[in-house]
């Protein structure tokens, strides 16, 4: 079966971050135009459920994007309500799709749909570009708001397999899909609950120590979004490692007994840019993308 660069590799027999057995492939480095194989354990899973398109010519376009993605040769996973859906059974209408690749690639993403005939626009050259047909698109996302948390190498080695509309594809991992959502807490979106509900379905697949990782600066928001968890769903509280508790509770009463910080920041950028603007244009704060003197 091909994976990013056309090239077929053997199957073999392994098992892949607790997940059960399904096909196992080797794939590449990641590297664009890179065609040496490195061993990886890629498994493929059975989407719980699919979103709803809002037109069956909206899901043909979604069908063509995919299509055309793959063949392409080079890396990228779906993210968005496609992949909340396959890792949740939940359901609901998606106005778009969500495609996530490494920052170097989405230049030639959009010159090949380009030469497609699609037409194609960077919404935000730190994070977001879009590719239209008509009145339908979907998203290239290289980063999150403002680039502080690019597409890695790592996103890659993690992901899945599902088949969407009739073409295998990787979709993004339990542990990078939350880290994806972590930060979108804005007036009119909030992605809170979804990893509410990545928790409560995935837990035995989230690696909770990458995911630490990954918020390691940012540990308060986990701290957050896993007392969140606990509070909506009680009986389940055990989902969430013990050791991740008493790790994040211990940097909390550490903090305490610390003095606060001397420059005025506000972190809340990083969650909302339009809700937290006041504190940077009217209250003396810092925006968090600003350095300090």
């Amino acid at each position: 079966m091909a994976l990013w660069d056309g090239t077929l590799y053997p199957l073999f027999d392994c098992r892949a971050e607790g997940a059960a057995v399904g096909a196992h492939i080797l794939s590449n480095g990641f590297m664009a135009g890179d065609t040496r194989a490195v061993t990886k354990t890629i498994h493929t899973i059975d989407a719980a459920a699919e979103p709803a398109a809002p037109s069956a010519l909206a899901e043909a376009f979604y069908a063509e994007a995919v299509h055309e993605l793959s063949k392409l040769g080079l890396p990228f996973l779906l993210a968005g309500t496609y992949a909340l859906s396959a890792y949740t059974g939940i359901t609901r209408a998606t106005k778009d799709l969500d495609i996530l690749c490494k920052p170097s690639d989405y230049p030639r993403i959009l010159d090949r749909f380009k030469t497609l005939g699609y037409a194609i626009e960077i919404e935000d050259e730190r994070w977001l570009a879009k590719i239209f047909r008509g009145e339908y698109f979907f998203d290239v996302i290289f980063a999150s708001l403002h680039g502080v948390m690019p597409v890695s190498d790592q996103w890659f080695e993690h992901a899945p397999r599902v088949e969407v509309f009739g073409t295998p594809v990787h979709v993004v991992a339990p542990t990078e899909l939350i880290w994806s959502k972590a930060f979108v807490q804005l007036r009119h979106r909030y992605d809170g609950a979804d990893i509410v509900h990545l928790i409560l379905k995935q837990h035995d697949r989230i690696d909770w120590r990458r995911l630490l990782g990954y918020m390691d600066l940012h540990w308060e928001v986990l701290l957050v979004h896993v007392l969140n968890f606990r509070w909506a769903y009680p009986s389940e509280r055990e989902q969430v490692p013990r050791w991740l508790m008493d790790e994040l509770l211990g940097r909390l009463e550490q903090q305490l007994d610390l003095p606060p910080p001397r420059v005025k920041i506000c972190h809340g950028r990083m969650l909302s840019p339009i809700d937290y603007e006041w504190a940077i244009k009217e209250w003396g704060f810092t925006d968090v993308s600003e350095g300090s003197e």
